[in-house]
């Protein structure tokens, strides 16, 4: 898999979760979780392939990889889930507070409190009062924090992110018999993908796209020698 071909799935990768997911995850999460299963695959297939030196298991080493990133992508979906739920549970006590506050000023000052410092600096005390009247207009939740059927596709998104993204790193072991020649094309692979979210994430940010991109393939080979290192 050359450059070209890398960018090609990493954009067909993109465009797909985009027409998915794109309306419940954002990109950095998309780009987050695309990362993470990488460098997960990368970790067990570096792991085991210094484990076992010449001794290696094909069968092992697949289904390991696509195990592992499906258990940790069921993981991240549920962590995600979690994570929903308390940010709507921090929207509610932010409304009592706001209700129950003794004055105006303390109102103001708690709604201040949730927004970022950027965005208060240029409120005036009149807009952030004109904040706690409609706030105190709103109805009473009439339950707690719960999930939606758009938080439930979000976490789904999570996990098939992690999952598929091991694919590309596990290809060569589908197609070459000599376990080393697919260990150490597994890890091109794997560098090339890392360079191009790296680059997708440039674009993203603002960056520099190619040194964005030579900085994910540091940093991620950084974390997998890491992972390594302390047993993966």
């Amino acid at each position: 898999m050359n450059v070209q071909e890398a960018m090609g799935f990493v954009t067909k990768m993109a465009e797909a979760s985009d027409s998915l997911f794109g309306s419940v995850l954002d990109p950095m999460e998309r780009i987050s979780e695309t990362l993470f299963g990488l460098i997960m695959a990368l970790t067990f297939i570096c792991s085991l392939g210094i484990a076992t030196g010449a001794n290696i298991n094909l069968q092992t080493m697949l289904i390991g990889a696509l195990g592992c990133n499906l258990a940790w992508g069921i993981v991240d979906g549920g962590l995600y889930l979690l994570g929903r739920i308390n940010s709507r549970g921090e929207k509610i006590r932010t409304l009592h507070a706001v209700r129950r506050a003794p004055d105006s000023e303390t109102a103001r000052r708690v709604i201040a409190g949730t927004l970022a410092p950027e965005l208060v600096a240029f409120l005036s005390a009149q807009q952030l009062e004109l904040m706690r009247q409609k706030l105190r207009q709103l109805p009473e939740p009439s339950h707690g924090p719960g999930l939606t059927k758009r938080d439930w596709i979000g976490a789904l998104g999570l996990c098939l992110l992690s999952f598929l993204s091991t694919f590309p790193v596990v290809i060569p072991f589908l197609f070459l018999s000599d376990a080393r020649v697919a260990l150490r094309a597994s890890y091109a692979v794997a560098i090339v993908m890392l360079f191009c979210c790296g680059y997708v994430f440039g674009i993203q940010s603002g960056l520099r796209p190619w040194a964005a991109g030579l900085a994910m393939v540091a940093v991620g080979g950084a974390l997998v020698g890491v992972a390594v290192a302390l047993g993966g």
